[in-house]
C-alpha cells in the first residue's frame, strides 16, 4: 500500500483542509479537489511548490482520489477529528474542535507543509470565490492534451 494514499495518510490531508477552513464545512467533492491542490499546488497559478510530482498517471489520479478521501473521512469520524452534516448542498464535512489540537502535536515537516499550501488555498480559492472545481477542469483538460499528443507521437513513430 501507497504510504502517500493510505486511508490515514489521505485523512490527515483531509483534516488540515477541514481545520483551515473551519467553521466552514466542504463536500467530498471539494475535498477531493483540495486533496490534488494541496499536493500539487505548483499547477496552479501563484500557488506554493508542489510536495508531489507530477506523475505519468495524472489523469487517473483524481478517479482514484474520491475513494481515498472517503476513506480518510471514514478514519477521522471514527477518531472524534471530524464530522458529517447535511444542508441544502448535501454531505459536508467539518472539522471538530479537537481537530486543530491533534494536528498541532503532529510535528512533521510533511504536515507544516500541507498546513502552508492549505492556508494558501482557503486565502485563494475559498475566500476569494475562485472555483477550484473549475481549475481542476483546466488541469484535466491539460493532462488530456499531453495524452492526445503522446498517443499522436506514438503513432508517429510506429508509421515510421
Amino acid at each position: 500500500m501507497d504510504p502517500l494514499n493510505g486511508p490515514v495518510e489521505v485523512g490527515i490531508r483531509a483534516l488540515v483542509l477541514l481545520t483551515e477552513v473551519f467553521p466552514r464545512r466542504l463536500d467530498v467533492a471539494e475535498l477531493v479537489y483540495l486533496d490534488h491542490a494541496v499536493l500539487h499546488s505548483g499547477d496552479f497559478a501563484g500557488g506554493p511548490a508542489s510536495l508531489q510530482p507530477d506523475l505519468p498517471i495524472g489523469p487517473g489520479e483524481l478517479g482514484l482520489r474520491r475513494s481515498l478521501v472517503e476513506q480518510g473521512l471514514v478514519v477521522l469520524m471514527r477518531a472524534g477529528l471530524a464530522d458529517l452534516t447535511t444542508d441544502e448542498r448535501g454531505f459536508l464535512y467539518g472539522a471538530t474542535e479537537e481537530a486543530a489540537s491533534f494536528l498541532d502535536a503532529l510535528t512533521a515537516d510533511y504536515v507544516g507543509a500541507l498546513k502552508v499550501r492549505a492556508a494558501w488555498l482557503d486565502e485563494h480559492y475559498l475566500r476569494d470565490g475562485a472555483d477550484v472545481r473549475e481549475d481542476m477542469k483546466q488541469i484535466t483538460r491539460r493532462w488530456a492534451d499531453q495524452l492526445r499528443a503522446e498517443a499522436i507521437g506514438n503513432r508517429k513513430d510506429k508509421d515510421q
